[in-house]
């Protein structure tokens, strides 16, 4: 199919799923990779407080925090 039948299809609101193949598809930046981080003993007792308390797991609460650290740091300028 050419992109301009597949932009036609998509504007018209036509079901469009048939045409991609989603075995396939990536979202880029978002892949997952596995790295190691030693914490000290007092963090992680800290960590897994909050994890308990809220009911979500502990590396779920540092891939949020990490993620609002590194958001809010995007957004400072450096002069």
């Amino acid at each position: 199919m050419k992109a301009e039948e597949f932009d036609t299809k998509f504007e018209s609101d036509e079901d469009i799923l048939d045409c991609l193949d989603l075995e396939s598809a990536r979202r880029p930046g978002l892949e997952q990779k596995r790295v190691n981080v030693d914490f000290p003993v007092w963090m992680l007792n800290s960590l897994d407080k909050v994890a308990k308390r809220t009911g979500v797991p502990r590396q779920a609460i540092i891939k949020v925090w990490l993620s609002e650290r590194l958001a809010e740091e995007s957004k400072v300028h450096y002069i």
